[in-house]
């Protein structure tokens, strides 16, 4: 036990004199004065503008960490279907079962990067208009799995109870 706390303590010295002191610096200066003052951004988790809104990374979520969070102004993606919401992440719930990642359709259905990931959505190029009015074969089995997290939120369910 003495000797775990001591190499705590010496773990914290250490980068104490790295952050304030710039000793046996690991992180450039730009990123110093980030952490110092406080404003270092944490990358994005959710690209919000390939996101189809449809709740399902949510309902995979098994920590309640992805919330769905209403839009200011709807988005029509393709005719007869609206994006309403789109998915936020709190990171001190998650836990990086990439459920959310796995479970997106843009992935499951179409092989793309999901729109949502715990560490990092990164930059996503596809054109969600463009697959969504293209036809594309997806086995049945595929589609039941998927279907299973999307809620009666989902852009399923309000497509047809617009339609009715």
């Amino acid at each position: 036990m003495k000797n775990l706390l001591r190499i705590l303590l010496e773990g914290a010295y250490t980068n104490i004199k790295r952050i304030f002191f710039a000793a046996d610096r690991v992180t450039d200066m730009e990123l110093r004065k980030k952490i110092l003052t406080g404003k270092v951004e944490p990358t994005p988790k959710v690209a919000e503008t390939p996101c189809i809104g449809c709740g399902g990374c949510s309902n995979a979520c098994p920590t309640g960490a992805i919330q769905m969070k209403d839009l200011e102004e709807p988005i029509e993606i393709a005719e007869g279907l609206i994006k309403r919401q789109i998915p936020t992440l709190d990171s001190e719930k998650c836990v990086y079962c990439y459920y959310c990642h796995d479970f997106c359709p843009l992935y499951a259905l179409f092989g793309e990067p999901g729109t949502i990931h715990p560490n990092d959505v990164g930059i996503i190029e596809f054109d969600v208009k463009e697959a969504i009015e293209k036809p594309v074969k997806i086995p049945e089995e595929k589609l039941k799995f998927i279907t299973q997290f999307l809620s009666d939120k989902s852009i399923i369910e309000r497509e047809k109870t617009s339609r009715e």
